[in-house]
């Protein structure tokens, strides 16, 4: 049994890491240009929120689960941002959902190594800012606790 177990978590630790990034039409959004945004332009953009859902799903939920329901592989995004939605006071929701932008926009376009091992490959070159943003946008729609 526990070979059994072995062999399963060795599987599913490969086939995390085996991701090939898919295209993302963003077409039908505003360009953001060249320089990175700091903070989400598309939070409650109904659009880039149903192009985000298409993007995480083709990109994402391999690792994070369907609707961002983590199976235990990788973090459950629906849990993001729940320290923000604990906040008081408004400004520093604020500056919470800032820097939980930054740390989304870091980690999804360097990827997450530790000790060598990739736990996250990097999407910088592979998907643009607009769909980087579109899945954000696409994410803080299944927030377990909403700001």
């Amino acid at each position: 049994m526990a070979l059994l177990a072995g062999v399963l978590v060795a599987g599913a630790a490969l086939a995390h890491g085996d991701v090939t990034p898919q295209a993302v039409d963003t077409k039908e959004l505003p360009s953001l240009g060249e320089g990175w945004r700091d903070q989400n332009p598309f939070s409650g953009n109904d659009k880039a929120i149903k192009i985000g859902s298409s993007a995480y799903n083709q990109n994402c939920a391999r690792c994070h689960g369907l609707e961002a329901i983590s199976g235990g592989i990788a973090p459950d995004l629906r849990k993001l941002d729940n320290e923000c939605a604990n906040q008081k006071a408004e400004a520093k929701k604020k500056a919470c959902a800032k820097e939980i932008d930054d740390y989304y926009l870091t980690t999804v376009r360097n990827g997450r190594t530790r000790n060598g091992a990739v736990y996250m490959p990097p999407f910088e070159g592979m998907l643009n800012q607009e769909a980087i943003w579109s899945i954000k946008a696409y994410l803080e729609t299944r927030r377990e606790k909403p700001l």
